[in-house]
């Protein structure tokens, strides 16, 4: 009887392990920097903006990884991407925002602080000063951004216009193709293994 009954619902299992993992953070975050590597691919000239995409650096704390960055003459843009839905609450220096979804909040880290760690990080590597980067944060998800944010708070239909407002000329076109190269030779492997030590530092960081 009860094997009868497993023949008849086993398409079930693959079926909520597939919506399980369309639910999960990690699609949803994955999702969300796709989403915003497609918009930049067709707005921001590829000949002006040389685009890096999930970049992990190493750290004397472990790791960082970097959703996205966008080297051109004007500065180079590091972008962090969040796929998240419901009212989003904070203030820029707040250590955590507020999520709230149907009355039921939750907090995530705040993704200035985030970018903040990441412009350091890049800083040291390249040996440039913090005027040449910018932080753009990119919320892609059906999210309403319900605090007074700064410009660089921006969703997905405007990052590309934020980025391309800037004109004024920070880098040679020389310092362009030495800093893609110095970051392409300094990320680490785009790997199982790297993002599972990537978490384990984040882990070992959080416990501290």
């Amino acid at each position: 009887m009860l094997w009868e009954l497993l023949k008849q619902i086993w398409w079930l299992i693959p079926l909520f392990l597939i919506i399980s993992f369309l639910k999960s953070p990690t699609f949803k975050g994955w999702f969300g920097e796709k989403m915003v590597e497609k918009a930049a691919n067709r707005k921001l000239p590829h000949d002006s903006y040389h685009d890096l995409q999930n970049v992990t650096l190493a750290t004397d704390e472990g790791s960082t990884q970097i959703d996205h960055i966008y080297v051109s003459r004007f500065g180079i843009f590091v972008v962090e991407t969040k796929n998240y839905k419901g009212w989003i609450y904070g203030k820029v220096k707040d250590a955590k925002w507020t999520q709230n979804i149907y009355g039921k909040k939750h907090l995530f880290q705040n993704p200035l602080r985030q970018n903040y760690k990441h412009i350091k990080t890049l800083e040291n590597l390249l040996d440039l000063p913090n005027d040449v980067f910018h932080s753009v944060i990119v919320f892609t998800g059906e999210c309403e951004l319900k605090s007074n944010f700064p410009v660089n708070i921006c969703r997905l239909g405007n990052f590309t216009d934020y980025i391309l407002s800037f004109d004024q000329q920070k880098l040679s076109d020389i310092q362009v193709q030495q800093i893609c190269q110095l970051l392409a030779k300094n990320r680490l492997d785009n790997t199982l293994k790297t993002r599972h030590q990537h978490i384990q530092n984040l882990k070992k960081q959080h416990h501290k």
